[in-house]
């Protein structure tokens, strides 16, 4: 009897030793996943508010992975212009870019939804809809690269050197558009479109290459348009969809343990919280820019925003078609958004 709790009394100490020796190798794998730094690309000014957010979301990245995968920024192009930030992701110039999918018109067409005219409120539970929504379509279109999160500006409008209130007045003009939903509006309506990114807009407008541009209005600011245009139409006509791609080899060579914390941080939650400064700046954008000597806000009239509206009636037609050659029943799918945006009190 004696010789039973012998050994028993050393078995479960065997136990108990191996269940701590367990315990005690779990932070040591951990600590021992090789330590990464990710090149984070974008086109913006370090005055941007998704500047400081990138820097934010690195940091949380960092410590959920207790130090092992930081992150490195680089703004203002400096690895590679605007519109090849998708490529550069996907062909391993930086680790993480921030890409604008409307800077390659026609290129992603099912996001391109989402810039219909008159779906969004507002860009903060905005965002965390449009990152629950397009999960299920990324790997469809952008399948070259792991798509970490989508998320949109507050809603933009156009500014101009001379009065807009209606499509009519859109005829003969040149818009800088925002995208290409915004570039369909602009063609329906009988102007032209100038083709130039956010960074080269200023000088588009300085020289007369272009009349307008839209924009949201915090924005106009940062870029430093308020200098060249003076009119700003006061409607909530449009949004731009963004999104974080990532390189996939770059995620692939992360341990188990940092894609799980990867992964935590691609998420409709991160959407809003990564989006939530640069939305309310954008929104308090619209009264100081009405603020300024010498600019003024022009409110169309129902009539007015009737006409815009038959005219996104056009675009969303044309927009079935342009999705259903890739295989995507448009009309199921801005439903599905259109319900993803009334779920998160974000619907126009």
């Amino acid at each position: 009897m004696a010789l039973k709790r012998q050994l028993f009394t050393y078995a479960a100490g065997l136990a108990l030793g191996a269940a701590l020796g367990l315990t005690a190798a779990a932070p040591v794998a951990q600590a021992q996943d090789k330590p990464v730094t990710l090149r984070l690309g974008h086109w913006l000014p370090p005055t941007h508010p998704l500047h400081p957010a990138f820097g934010e979301w690195g940091a949380s990245l960092e410590k959920a992975t207790n130090g092992t995968v930081k992150t490195q920024i680089f703004p203002s192009q400096q690895l590679g212009a605007a519109k090849d930030h998708y490529d550069m992701a996907r062909d391993g110039i930086a680790d993480i870019t921030y890409v604008n999918p409307g800077y390659t018109p026609g290129r992603f067409p099912v996001i391109a939804g989402s810039e219909l005219p008159f779906l969004f409120s507002n860009g903060k539970s905005g965002s965390a809809a449009i990152d629950a929504w397009y999960r299920k379509y990324a790997e469809k279109e952008m399948s070259d690269v792991k798509v970490c999160i989508a998320f949109v500006h507050d809603p933009g409008t156009f500014h101009s050197k001379v009065k807009i209130a209606k499509p009519d007045d859109l005829k003969g003009m040149k818009i800088r558009p925002g995208n290409a939903s915004v570039a369909r509006l602009v063609t329906l309506a009988g102007g032209t479109n100038v083709q130039v990114t956010a960074p080269e807009a200023r000088d588009a407008l300085e020289r007369g290459l272009a009349d307008a541009i839209s924009f949201p209005w915090g924005s106009v600011f940062i870029f430093g348009f308020e200098k060249a245009v003076k009119y700003h139409m006061d409607a909530p006509l449009y949004i731009s969809n963004f999104v974080l791609a990532v390189n996939k080899g770059t995620y692939g060579k992360l341990s188990a343990a940092q894609k799980k914390a990867f992964d935590a941080h691609c998420t409709p939650e991160w959407s809003e919280k990564l989006n939530t400064n640069w939305a309310d700046g954008e929104a308090a954008g619209k009264g100081k820019m009405l603020a300024l000597p010498g600019h003024e806000g022009v409110k169309p009239s129902d009539s007015d925003i009737a006409a815009w509206r038959k005219l996104s009636e056009e675009m969303t037609k044309a927009w079935y078609e342009d999705v259903k050659k890739v295989g995507v029943n448009g009309e199921q799918a801005l439903n599905e958004l259109k319900a993803e945006l009334k779920k998160r009190n974000a619907a126009f």
